[in-house]
């Protein structure tokens, strides 16, 4: 019996590899040394790479949540608060910049809105409050001539229309959306200065009206109703008596000057620049008449001169009173 009959009778020779053989003994001992080490670094790497991947989302997702909070925001009423998103300029700083300009427009149209019920309130009261006077004069008086009465209530609404379209005309005022003509603001002067003088009379003012022509370029009533508030603001806060107003208009360069300057107590500088806000008063007084108003006379005249690219100075007297000047465009 040869090897090779005694090799089939005894089994197979190990191959290499086998754990019969000095390789499969190696390869055991490496599988069993390193296979805990390997799964124990294939779960750290998993569980770093959830919570990595969980914080990369939320850094690159932050954005998207102030962008969300500042909407809710939005919804519940608050149009103050803006976003000002910082870092490198990509899609969610694009979309934060307009969501943040959507929310000035959005405040302006509401504060716009809230500004003109102010001032049609204040504006409309005066024409109401004569409306009713006469009423009452011709309730107590029924001898009274009621042909004159009528006549004198028709006026008082014509003009109480003619303010309410003028306030309209206003809201849209910083836009621009009136119609504009050539109106030179001595005639305008004048007609206020006609209107108001019987007041001026009455609380033994002065009223003077000098200088020439001075053209611009806007809305006939917005400019009659924005000299009407400075002359009657200069009326109302004057001396109690011998005071004296002065309304002045002039041409300098290419620029339409109206200037108007009033006795009266002396006001602080520093209350000055808040003059033109609306509910501000520049002295304390008593009015009980039917031209005692809320303080929005010198807002409205500063939306007036906004709108049509104006400028208006408000400059305190030495010895009382104020002097005030708009500067409007001029026109040939």
């Amino acid at each position: 019996m040869d090897d090779h009959d005694a090799g089939r009778r005894g089994g197979h020779r190990p191959r290499p590899g086998e754990p019969g053989t000095a390789a499969g003994a190696n390869r055991y001992l490496l599988v069993r040394t390193f296979a805990p080490a390997a799964a124990v670094a294939m779960v750290f790497l998993l569980g770093f790479g959830l919570v990595g991947g969980w914080a990369l989302a939320g850094r690159m997702l932050a954005p998207l949540t102030q962008i969300t909070a500042a909407a809710r925001r939005a919804g519940n009423g608050s149009l103050s608060h803006r976003i000002h998103m910082k870092g490198r300029q990509d899609e969610f700083r694009e979309l934060s910049d307009a969501f943040d300009s959507m929310l000035e427009q959005l405040e302006s149209h509401v504060a716009e809105q809230q500004r003109f019920a102010a001032n049609a309130s204040h504006e409309l009261r005066t024409p109401l409050a004569i409306s009713r006077t006469l009423l009452d004069v011709v309730r107590k008086d029924p001898a009274r001539d009621r042909g004159e009465l009528i006549e004198r209530l028709h006026a008082v609404n014509t003009r109480a229309i003619a303010l309410t379209e003028a306030l309209l005309l206003l809201s849209r005022g910083d836009r621009g959306n009136f119609t504009r003509e050539s109106v030179d603001l001595s005639l305008v002067a004048e007609e206020a200065a006609e209107t108001l003088l019987p007041l001026a009379e009455q609380r033994r003012i002065t009223l003077d009206v000098t200088g020439g022509a001075a053209q611009t370029s806007g809305s006939a009533e917005l400019l009659l109703r924005m000299v009407t508030n400075l002359v009657q603001n200069a009326i109302v806060h004057n001396l109690p008596a011998h005071g004296t107003l002065a309304v002045h208009t002039e041409t300098q360069g290419d620029t339409s000057v109206l200037r108007v300057e009033n006795t009266g107590h002396p006001l602080p500088p520093e209350r000055v620049p808040t003059l033109t806000e609306p509910f501000q008063r520049g002295t304390e007084r008593v009015r009980t008449d039917e031209h005692a108003g809320v303080g929005l006379g010198l807002a409205i005249v500063h939306s007036i001169v906004r709108a049509h690219d104006g400028t208006l100075d408000l400059v305190p007297r030495p010895a009382g009173g104020l002097v005030v000047t708009v500067r409007l465009p001029g026109t040939p």
